[in-house]
């Protein structure tokens, strides 16, 4: 690794370098991908996070990919929210088996006050059990990011999904600005920001590489990364886009290793999607530069490696898990 009291030069990316990036043969890609991970972090290190639903179900707006819209017929039935108490229980078991952040989730457009209040109590606890904190709750108004960090809050959770260009096709009830808006307000306020997106929704490799282009170009960068592959939810508008969009799996290893590329300081997570990739499919991931990764069995709603075949694909790879450190870009 190089000197980690150095900050990494900013660079502005063009669509067409991340485009020719996508281009780029394989081995090349890999290697080149590998070699700045090598560069800013301990290459055989993987960061665990948990990720937990405290609301599920009812929210107002209409990603096309979510289970949890109440526009769409899914069969996930709308729940009240998890009590303090069953959070802080989850969040301990998460950390006991290995996960050193924990990150909330809630189906909403943006939270109200009486249910933002709860959520700082649930930062406070979980901070207190020695872990990193993270929430996903949509968009914010003025004021709320401010409180969430005064309550402990390491992370802020809110990502671009897809590119500008193709956001209307996932998304119509807010806006790509308005997610623009509120990562503003994260910042602002002291927050870290985990931002990234998901393919294999219909898109093509040029809205790939805008997505790409679009979270490098965020400044500061993002601390952390999260690249999902759209999981198939019935019911969902986007069921059945991997008629047109179904990804192989090969051209997700090469967006992990564009995004480790193009942010070399940032912790590029592997997220939901990760059962369809089998081992083969996630150790490519992890050569390419993915450095965290969802761990538990459920992903808010949806599916995901259950704990002992996570540990056994880390053994084969001889993978140790552990916060991993790693320098920052210069803004």
């Amino acid at each position: 690794m190089t000197d980690l009291s150095q900050p990494i030069a900013r660079k502005i990316w063009a669509l067409a370098e991340v485009e020719a990036l996508f281009a780029l043969p394989l081995n090349d890609l890999l290697f080149q991908a590998q070699s700045v991970h090598r560069a800013h972090f301990d290459p055989n290190a993987v960061q665990l996070s948990t990720l937990l639903s405290i609301k599920t179900g009812g929210c107002s707006e209409d990603c096309g990919y979510c289970s949890q819209s109440a526009r769409h017929d899914t069969g996930l039935e709308r729940e009240k929210m998890l009590d303090v108490a069953e959070v802080v229980d989850a969040a301990r078991a998460a950390r006991d088996a290995g996960a050193t952040r924990f990150c909330m989730g809630a189906a909403w457009r943006g939270p109200k006050e009486k249910d933002l209040e709860t959520v700082e109590s649930m930062v406070r606890e979980v901070k207190a059990l020695g872990m990193e904190t993270c929430v996903t709750l949509g968009m914010l108004k003025p004021g709320q990011a401010e409180r969430l960090k005064d309550a402990g809050l390491d992370y802020y959770n809110h990502n671009l999904d897809t590119a500008s260009e193709f956001y209307g096709e996932v998304i119509t009830t807010h806006t790509h600005d308005d997610r623009m808006n509120t990562l503003a307000r994260v910042r602002d306020a002291g927050i870290h920001v985990c931002c990234g997106g998901i393919i294999g929704m219909g898109e093509s490799r040029r809205v790939r590489a805008g997505l790409v282009m679009e979270l490098a170009n965020l400044n500061p960068q993002p601390e952390s990364v999260p690249i999902n592959l759209l999981v198939q939810v019935p019911g969902t508008p986007l069921c059945g886009a991997g008629k047109a969009g179904d990804l192989d799996p090969l051209e997700f290893v090469r967006t992990i290793a564009v995004a480790r590329i193009t942010m070399p300081a940032s912790h590029v997570r592997l997220s939901a999607g990760r059962q369809e990739l089998g081992e083969m499919g996630q150790a490519l991931c992890y050569l390419a530069g993915a450095n965290s990764v969802f761990y538990g069995d459920k992903l808010l709603t949806t599916g995901n490696p259950d704990v002992s075949a996570d540990e056994a694909l880390f053994a084969k790879l001889g993978l140790k898990t552990a916060p991993v450190q790693g320098r920052r870009c210069a803004h």
